[in-house]
């Protein structure tokens, strides 16, 4: 039996979503987007059997749909679906960061002849929009659903059958158990990571030797500070009730270490260091988590021309795809001079094997 999904939003992850759920001849995907231009992108790219920006065509049919946007914008297209014409029947889904609060706006929304189930696939890119969707990009990551107390197990499975061949984990969660779990791996580091950078970008208007040496694992650890602010504004107000009890936990936390420090407890400091990295160490070192994977490699190079360019070539020659190139200035405790930076796992496996037989020095970070 053919299932028509309509998938709302033609970007990294609605068409990363399509090209996963297109590999079953018996779906069939019509994508919405108010932008045209991604409409035709994804009808190029074999994302979607068919396209439109009227709403309304996009969903009279579906079976199955899913809000592919940002979490505010989210909101606004339950509101809209709530008035158009629907299939008895209807699934809808999301893949939203924050879980309690739609779930509960779209349960008092709908009638009892459509069921909303909330996602989070929780992968992700450096880069974004259509002309950055893969087939693979939730390959080994978590897909989270968190269904309503009165949601049909019969749609929960089909749901869960449907998100499966994206070859992510898919798990059931409690809304609020999402938003607290995710808040503490995802969200409030983010807030860590930009108060840090905004910290020492206060420093550095005295000396600007900060954002001189603020390379190799300074970079590493404040890399989610570069994330879309207006996103991680819309993340952080709609899960406010933990990141606010978590701000209270990391202020209690942050005064205890800092009491150590001036008592001078060398033991208790050292204890404080040792069982964060016993917590870290058992931590899966493979699996994609709540925040995107770095694919990176640090290669030991002879300095003189030329180098890099055979670098670039052999990689080539393999069809091997990289994202990002950079010349580490402050290595700090990096080995290595180049980092390369891959689109995924395999990629990251592939190039290094090829560099490996070379007999280039090969480093991943720990």
């Amino acid at each position: 039996m053919k299932t028509t999904i309509a998938m709302l939003g033609i970007g990294l992850i609605g068409g990363s979503l399509a090209l996963s759920l297109r590999n079953d001849p018996d779906n069939r995907i019509i994508g919405f987007d108010v932008r045209e231009d991604f409409i035709d992108k994804g009808l190029n790219k074999g994302l979607i059997h068919a396209g439109t920006t009227d709403l309304q065509t996009a969903v009279r049919e579906a079976d199955i749909i899913i809000c592919a946007t940002p979490v505010e914008q989210i909101y606004a297209l339950l509101n809209q679906l709530s008035t158009l014409m629907l299939k008895p029947g209807v699934i809808i889904s999301d893949v939203g960061s924050t879980k309690a609060g739609i779930v509960e706006y779209a349960g008092e929304l709908f009638s009892s002849d459509i069921t909303f189930i909330g996602g989070h696939p929780m992968a992700g890119s450096h880069k974004s929009g259509v002309e950055a969707a893969l087939e693979r990009l939730f390959e080994n990551a978590y897909y989270v659903l968190t269904p309503g107390p009165n949601t049909p197990a019969e749609k929960l499975s089909r749901l869960s059958a449907l998100v499966s061949l994206t070859n992510a984990k898919v798990i059931v969660m409690d809304a609020h158990e999402h938003d607290r779990v995710v808040g503490a791996v995802s969200h409030f580091p983010h807030i860590i990571a930009a108060l840090l950078v905004n910290l020492v970008g206060g420093y550095n208007e005295e000396n600007e030797w900060h954002r001189r040496l603020a390379a190799g694992g300074f970079r590493d650890i404040t890399r989610i500070a570069s994330s879309n602010p207006r996103m991680w504004r819309d993340v952080l107000l709609n899960n406010r009730e933990y990141m606010l009890k978590m701000g209270d936990d990391w202020k209690r936390s942050m005064d205890q270490i800092l009491d150590l420090v001036a008592e001078g407890n060398g033991d208790e400091i050292e204890r404080f260091f040792r069982e964060a990295r016993n917590f870290r160490e058992g931590l899966p070192e493979r699996q994609k988590g709540a925040l995107p994977a770095l694919y990176d490699l640090y290669i030991d190079i002879p300095d003189h021309p030329g180098e890099i360019g055979r670098i670039t070539t052999l990689l080539g020659t393999k069809n091997i795809n990289i994202t990002n190139l950079q010349i580490l200035e402050a290595r700090e405790d990096m080995l290595g001079v180049l980092r390369i930076t891959f689109r995924n796992e395999n990629e990251l496996e592939k190039g290094e094997a090829m560099l490996r037989f070379f007999e280039y020095n090969v480093y991943r970070r720990e």
